[in-house]
């Protein structure tokens, strides 16, 4: 396959993803595994059976031998540019935004990787933390109660298009699992939280409130998310989410 008209609009160490057309395409490094493209495709497809309403997934290619992805392109704005730009709306689009995950969490897909063997192995992988503070994350995340609910794994307002129409539909897949609604909740909460701390706390109570869950349940979340999210070995990031893991007193 070759891009006709390609417009860069997301650089990775490890992919660059490019509007071509009426078509997003996903290309990753030659060094990226192969396994992960295959699996992102596969969830993808998978959340598509499971009856959300997502960008679907065309082709699995090869674009100069480095493996790529071609999916549906979704016209519109983020949801993070249209609160950017109408500040004083804020709490609609945030409404909005919470409904947005509920809708996902309804939903459920059977094959998809479980959320708490994902966390445990990003814990056990992490050297940031030593053989005590792993421990104790790791039986604090065994004891968290089993779900089975459809999880974006990044569902923050740079995910979401708003549509000409005002439709919101969710883009990237590719961290989905099954699993805890309120570990979900909690990675958008510090995702929130690096950068607006004011939109954080609204809307982590806006989704306790409509998902009827006590916040102190989704806090109890907040240090095992933060540690899974060192994996990602973003240094802007590290102290930030250090901070969040040293906050083992939620109850």
């Amino acid at each position: 396959m070759k891009l006709t008209n390609p417009e860069l609009i997301v650089k990775r160490s490890y992919k660059e993803v490019y509007k071509d057309g009426d078509k997003i395409v996903k290309i990753f490094e030659k060094d990226h595994p192969k396994s992960a493209v295959f699996n992102e495709a596969l969830n993808t497809v998978r959340v598509e059976e499971a009856g959300l309403d997502i960008p679907k997934l065309d082709e699995v290619t090869q674009i100069d031998e480095k493996w790529a992805l071609v999916i549906e392109c979704q016209a519109g704005e983020t949801l993070e540019t249209v609160m950017e730009k109408d500040p004083d709306n804020l709490e609609k689009y945030m409404a909005e935004f919470v409904d947005l995950q509920l809708q996902i969490h309804e939903k459920t897909a059977p094959m998809l990787t479980k959320l708490k063997d994902k966390l445990a192995k990003q814990i056990n992988q992490l050297k940031e933390l030593d053989a005590t503070q792993r421990y104790e994350l790791l039986v604090r995340l065994e004891s968290m109660p089993k779900h089975t609910k459809v999880c974006h794994g990044d569902f923050n307002p740079s995910n979401v298009i708003v549509g000409e129409d005002g439709k919101l539909t969710v883009v990237d897949w590719a961290h989905v699992t099954q699993g805890n609604a309120s570990a979900d909740a909690a990675l958008t909460y510090l995702q929130f939280a690096l950068k607006n701390r004011v939109a954080a706390e609204m809307y982590l109570t806006m989704f306790c409130k409509k998902s009827d869950t006590a916040k102190q349940y989704v806090q109890q979340w907040f240090p095992i998310v933060a540690a899974a999210q060192l994996e990602k070995n973003n240094e802007l990031e590290k102290d930030f989410l250090m901070k969040w893991i040293d906050v083992m007193d939620y109850q």
